[in-house]
């Protein structure tokens, strides 16, 4: 079995930008139309790339290897690398690699399924992804908070509410795309002169501009400035869990808001640790109170509250307390489970010795 990330000499944990910088050399180096090149080996590359360059595929083969579907031939669309070598200027093909800076065409996000009779794929826009992390008290991650963070990012202009015109003004078509909102543009290629589409970036695709810009963010419609940030920490929250905020990450122009990505990080407390929606704490109870009984006055997160020790009671019996747990969909509630130690004195008074020798004669 081929192992694509051997093929481009990469780790498996390689990022979109290594896996694009690393196709880039070998598909150089070993393009058939070059002196020294491998026409096979340069097929080989391209079918790494095509698989590792997608984030679909990748993670289909990351889990199947090459059995799952397209993981071979997925853009190639027919296409004979074997005519290639031989005649690299069949089917109208006639470009010599050399001194080729394949950057020209993969630094605009060229899809190799466009030479081969693909689609060239069009996304929307997407700012970037934030990630935070925020540190809670026991407390508050059983009850739940509200709080609020400072942020500094790009946002959408508060003032034009991100038109990028100036209010009341008229939103005309962009000179530039001829309010078509897409630019072509002729790119070299191994394969030859390729037309490409790209978005135009005075009007972000719209094909429509204000006439008057605003004055705030300067028509950009986006602009990095502190932002605050109210954030809903629901109840019974554990450690470690992560919260989404959609479009709480950093705007971008003509397009939709990153996510904000909030971390959690729970505080230990001195009594309690969570079980699901219970409250678990351990309780020492002395032996006199274990033979006789008790009542013992119990600090829980909502205040004291007594509970009743019962004569008899024996190291690893729990105890619970009702309705005073971590709170499930802000309605019911688990229980405080109360594990009992019992704490046997170490040293014995001369009248208590004589009383437990008295006991051990009844046969107790």
């Amino acid at each position: 079995m081929k192992n694509y990330y051997d093929i481009l000499g990469i780790d498996k944990k390689a990022s979109k930008d290594e896996v694009k910088k690393a196709f880039r050399t070998l598909a150089h180096k070993f393009h058939p139309d070059k002196k020294g090149g491998d026409a096979e080996k340069f097929k080989e590359i391209n079918e790494a790339y095509t698989v590792l360059s997608d984030d679909q595929k990748r993670s289909q083969y990351d889990m199947y290897g090459q059995n799952f579907a397209g993981a071979t031939g997925g853009n190639t669309g027919g296409f004979n690398w074997q005519d290639f070598a031989s005649n690299p200027g069949a089917g109208g093909f006639n470009f010599s690699a050399e001194n080729f800076d394949f950057g020209d065409i993969f630094a605009n996000g060229f899809d190799l399924g466009s030479i081969f009779g693909g689609r060239q794929r069009s996304q929307t826009k997407r700012g970037r992804d934030i990630s935070i992390d925020i540190e809670l008290s026991f407390e508050e991650a059983i009850f739940g908070v509200e709080r609020a963070i400072l942020l500094n990012k790009v946002s959408v202009c508060h003032v034009c509410s991100g038109t990028g015109g100036k209010k009341g003004t008229e939103i005309i078509s962009c000179q530039t795309c001829n309010g078509k909102g897409k630019i072509r543009e002729m790119k070299k290629s191994i394969f030859g002169s390729i037309e490409m589409t790209r978005a135009c970036n005075n009007c972000a695709g719209s094909g429509k501009v204000p006439k008057e810009k605003c004055s705030s963010c300067d028509g950009l419609g986006i602009l990095k400035k502190e932002e605050e940030i109210k954030i809903k920490i629901p109840a019974g929250i554990d450690n470690g869990e992560m919260i989404r905020l959609s479009g709480g990450g950093e705007a971008v122009k003509g397009g939709t808001s990153g996510d904000l990505y909030i971390k959690t990080h729970v505080k230990k407390h001195k009594t309690f640790h969570k079980e699901g929606n219970d409250l678990v704490m351990n309780l020492d109870v002395k032996l006199s109170d274990a033979l006789l009984g008790a009542k013992i006055d119990i600090q829980t997160l909502d205040g004291l509250s007594t509970l009743n020790i019962p004569e008899g009671i024996n190291t690893g019996d729990i105890l619970q307390i009702k309705g005073k747990g971590v709170p499930e969909h802000g309605r019911n509630r688990g229980d405080i489970l109360i594990h009992i130690r019992v704490a046997l004195p170490k040293k014995l008074t001369k009248s208590a010795k004589e009383a437990i020798l008295k006991l051990r004669e009844e046969g107790m």
